[in-house]
């Protein structure tokens, strides 16, 4: 069913487990941030859910509750698996997902039509290590990934695609940041990727640079079809 609120991990270890991705949904309804989790340790899970229609625009302290309208993520490693994040809204940084100093793992998530400043797909600073497999980060309203703050994220049997602006970026401050991608599906290849002279890319075997054949893009449908270059050329044949 459909859940009308915003969840609060509280700093507590626990796992929030959906019936089904495509069923079972959290709705911001616009007033707040939808999902907060600081401090979640490996044991902490989020899984199975739609998380929709939040909103990150309340400065509040450190400016951080205009940050990851979707998913707000401070200081753990939490993981995130099988959801998908769409109709979120920052005023800042993260319309989708915001992770800040953390070391998360997203395994299986489909990020669209978010929109921020800066990373309407994913955020990621102060030092974050995401692990990003078997992802989808895909028509969001202006970077699909933004990096910055000395974060070193890996990409590896993902899809970065049609996002409007970059769609991998990283911010042009004092301290570099690095991606390691592989086995991965990004729009313009290494070449696209915008470094502002300011980072490390490590491209590494089986990347791409093709159209990913969505089963119905139009209709928010972003399974593969039967004929896309993706099937059986992520790691492992994912």
């Amino acid at each position: 069913g459909t859940y009308t609120e915003n969840i609060n991990f509280s700093g507590k270890n626990i796992a929030v487990i959906g019936a089904d991705r495509e069923t079972t949904i959290i709705d911001g309804n616009n007033s707040d941030r939808v999902v907060v989790i600081r401090d979640g340790t490996s044991n902490t899970l989020l899984k199975n859910f739609t998380i929709q229609n939040g909103n990150a625009s309340i400065p509040g302290d450190d400016n951080e509750g205009a940050l990851g309208a979707g998913i707000f993520i401070r200081n753990g490693s939490p993981k995130i698996e099988d959801c998908i994040v769409k109709n979120n809204v920052s005023n800042d940084w993260g319309g989708g997902i915001c992770v800040v100093g953390s070391d998360p793992v997203f395994s299986g998530i489909v990020v669209f039509n978010n929109t921020a400043s800066n990373g309407a797909g994913i955020a990621v600073t102060n030092n974050t290590n995401a692990y990003i497999s078997n992802c989808t980060i895909v028509e969001n309203n202006g970077h699909g990934i933004w990096i910055e703050h000395g974060s070193s994220p890996i990409l590896i049997s993902s899809i970065v695609w049609n996002n409007l602006t970059d769609q991998i970026n990283f911010r042009d401050v004092s301290n570099p940041s690095s991606i390691t991608i592989s086995y991965s599906n990004v729009e313009g290849g290494q070449d696209s990727i915008l470094t502002n002279d300011n980072a490390t890319i490590t491209w590494g075997d089986g990347n791409i640079d093709a159209d990913p054949f969505f089963v119905d893009a139009a209709n928010d449908d972003y399974h593969l079809a039967d004929w896309s270059p993706c099937i059986g050329t992520g790691l492992d044949g994912v």
